[in-house]
């Protein structure tokens, strides 16, 4: 084997920082080279012991020096650091949506419309699979990954670059073949998926733990990208198709085969076996059919085929909406349906008192799945479809969405059927139930009720929140079954004595699990009240409340005219928030966590001495000297606050690399603008 497929390295021997230099850019490029052979071409060169070998040898040396890590080393692919929250990214060009499409007349009709705008009488296709994943962009400066972001609105997304690079079939650097070489910049998209193996395998370890089972691949992929530690996205082994182009600098497309054939070339994996070059709109609707009957095969969600306009010039003059382009279509299939058994509907008890019906079924495969269960969505529906238990229902599973009763097949009562009865007392406490009017919003009145205490204790320690280490769903279920856990703040009086007496429970063990509920008093205000749970409360919005009114007691007396004056808080969440803090048990929560010694107050000084006291920052495009996380608490440390949205109130917008629409509207409305050069020099003065 050459020595540049297996570099020949005794690290023991490295004393000098160039010599390590040298040798970690050996196995850099090998290892890369290597992950392009085995997660993209699917053609492994090397055994999994010598690719071992390269990157233990990798990561001893950035170890001995951690200066010389880069960020696109091959290291970076099993998680960094975690983090508070995910910030925000512009896109460069927004990613509009597709057109969604199930009937065939339509797809008709739209190839109908493209012939006549470009005056021609058959139009070339691609033909692609529609992946029931989660879309993202991935932005390459000088061949080097520095920012992947979700779809979000379109317009911005959320930064989940971290969490990208823990993907191996991700290139951190892009690499040139066959003459081809990557343009110095490069926007692409595609679509993170979880296999159907690894779903099942995620599935069966959540519920040997206890904890709720993921819905369906998307919502088990979208969850893992989103997680602030990439450590844990790293274990959830998701994978990648790469399928569009957005912007580049010095290479043009004259096609989108030759996007779908080039993107490789550069170290993508794209899905070439399952696209097809389609001459008219009846070889697009016979692929689509081939695929619809190969879909459980796969391995993975579909839920459709993209049919796009194959001629890039022929997309400019078909043009745009507003939402979605005229050249492209998706052409979903039929959600699948299965008749089966209504067994029995439980009802589920949320964080906030919910009530959930679900039905207890026979269990039935549908489209390769085997479903027990189903959402009934609410106690409204099941009257409205008349759902009787003992009935024979047809539940559907469409790709994107939990399995669901469509409707009973009433031709095939026996009039042994039962009529479900809404419960006037919770399945979990006993205590009474209060029915809204239209009978959609069923609640358990008892704040002290265990399904409530049990969710909204995994809310309250989770990473955002209290952050407490090693007291998962299993040990919240022990220590609320021994009565020691009846509230947040009963979490702050377990002892080692009480730890001791309960099943897998050591002296060490009960030791550390102490010491880590005693050092999550040091949790920041915004963390504390993010864990509290206010409905409509996320974590970003937990952080400006805290920012904005410095603590509890002020928050607790907010009126309705502070709360909307404040950015991004509408009346909705305004009301949310007086309600939960008008609430007496709530109010008896919160003086109980602050004589447990919880944070009731922000830490960072706002005073008008602070140089940024007053004024508001907007970050936009891409910032090459810390990502938008870091400026953010830059600023905030100086008394300013950061803003995801453009206003006259807005002092300076911050314009990176690939600045869009947020630039364009400061430009507009006179707000100075910064270069992150000027910004770097503002900090310094």
């Amino acid at each position: 084997m050459k020595s540049e497929v297996i570099p020949i390295i005794d690290i023991t021997k490295i004393t000098t920082k160039k010599d390590a230099k040298a040798a970690i850019k050996k196995l850099s490029d090998a290892i890369h080279f290597h992950n392009y052979r085995y997660y993209v071409l699917d053609s492994p060169v090397i055994k999994d012991r010598e690719y071992d070998r390269l990157l233990l040898q990798l990561i001893e040396l950035e170890e001995r020096y951690p200066d010389l890590k880069e960020p696109t080393s091959p290291t970076q692919q099993v998680g960094g650091a975690p983090r508070e929250e995910l910030s925000l990214i512009e896109h460069p060009i927004p990613m509009v949506s597709l057109k969604t499409i199930y009937e065939e007349e339509v797809v008709r009709s739209f190839d109908a419309t493209c012939r006549e705008v470009l005056g021609i009488t058959e139009v070339e296709y691609v033909a692609e699979l529609k992946f029931d994943g989660l879309a993202v962009e991935l932005v390459y400066e000088n061949g080097e990954l520095v920012v992947a972001s979700t779809r979000g609105d379109g317009q911005t997304g959320e930064d989940v670059t971290a969490n990208i690079k823990t993907i191996k079939e991700v290139p951190l650097v892009l690499k040139s073949h066959e003459g081809v070489k990557p343009p110095s910049r490069l926007v692409v998209r595609g679509e993170v998926y979880m296999s159907h193996a690894r779903f099942k395998e995620l599935n069966q370890k959540r519920e040997e733990e206890e904890e709720d089972p993921f819905a369906n691949p998307r919502n088990a992929a979208a969850g893992a990208l989103r997680q602030l530690d990439p450590k844990v996205t790293a274990k959830r082994s998701l994978q990648i198709f790469l399928y569009g182009v957005a912007e580049t600098t010095g290479y043009t497309f004259e096609t989108q085969w030759e996007v779908l054939t080039t993107l490789p070339k550069w170290g993508f994996k794209v899905n070439l076996k399952y696209s097809r070059i389609c001459k008219g709109i009846e070889e697009a609707l016979k692929f689509h059919n081939e695929i619809g009957l190969k879909r459980d095969d796969l391995g993975y969600e579909i839920d459709g085929v993209v049919i796009k306009v194959n001629n890039v010039t022929d997309q400019e003059k078909l043009g745009m909406r507003v939402r979605d382009p005229r050249w492209a279509v998706a052409y979903k299939f039929k959600a699948r349906q299965e008749p089966t058994k209504l067994l029995g509907i439980t009802v589920q008890v949320g964080r906030t008192g919910r009530l959930t019906p679900v039905a207890e079924l026979t269990p039935v495969n549908i489209g390769g799945v085997e479903v027990a269960r189903a959402t009934l969505h609410n106690f409204s529906e099941i009257e409205r479809k008349d759902i009787r238990i003992g009935d024979t229902v047809i539940v559907e599973r469409a790709g994107d969405v939990i399995p669901q009763v469509v409707g009973p097949l009433e031709e095939k009562r026996t009039g042994s059927e039962k009529k479900f009865k809404i419960p006037k007392s919770c399945p979990v406490c006993g205590k009474t139930v209060t029915v809204t009017d239209d009978k959609k919003t069923a609640i358990c009145t008892n704040s002290s009720c265990p399904a409530q205490i049990r969710r909204s204790i995994g809310h309250f320690i989770c990473k955002a929140g209290m952050d407490i280490e090693g007291l998962g769903w299993k040990k919240v279920n022990q220590l609320i079954k021994a009565g020691l856990i009846t509230s947040f703040a009963s979490l702050y009086s377990i002892t080692i004595e009480d730890l001791t007496n309960l099943e897998r429970f050591g002296d060490r063990s009960a030791q550390q699990l102490v010491e880590e509920i005693a050092k999550s008093k040091e949790r920041p205000f915004h963390s504390v009240l993010f864990g509290l749970g206010i409905p409509l409360v996320g974590y970003q919005t937990a952080k400006l409340l805290a920012r904005e009114f410095g603590s509890m007691e002020r928050l607790m007396k907010a009126k309705m005219d502070e709360l909307v004056a404040i950015d991004t808080i509408g009346p909705e969440i305004a009301q949310s928030i007086i309600n939960y803090f008008t609430d007496e048990s709530a109010r008896k929560t919160i003086d109980e966590l602050k004589k447990a010694g919880l944070k009731m107050t922000a830490e960072a000084d706002v005073s008008s001495e602070q140089p940024f006291a007053g004024m508001t920052f907007v970050f936009t495009g891409t910032l090459t000297k810390w990502t938008r996380d870091e400026a953010g608490e830059i600023v905030e440390n100086l008394g300013g606050k950061p803003s995801s949205s453009v206003s006259k109130n807005t002092t300076y917008v911050v314009a990176g690399v690939g600045a869009g629409s947020k630039l364009k509207k400061a430009q507009q409305l006179a707000v100075t603008i910064l270069t992150e050069e000027e910004f770097a020099a503002l900090i310094k003065q």
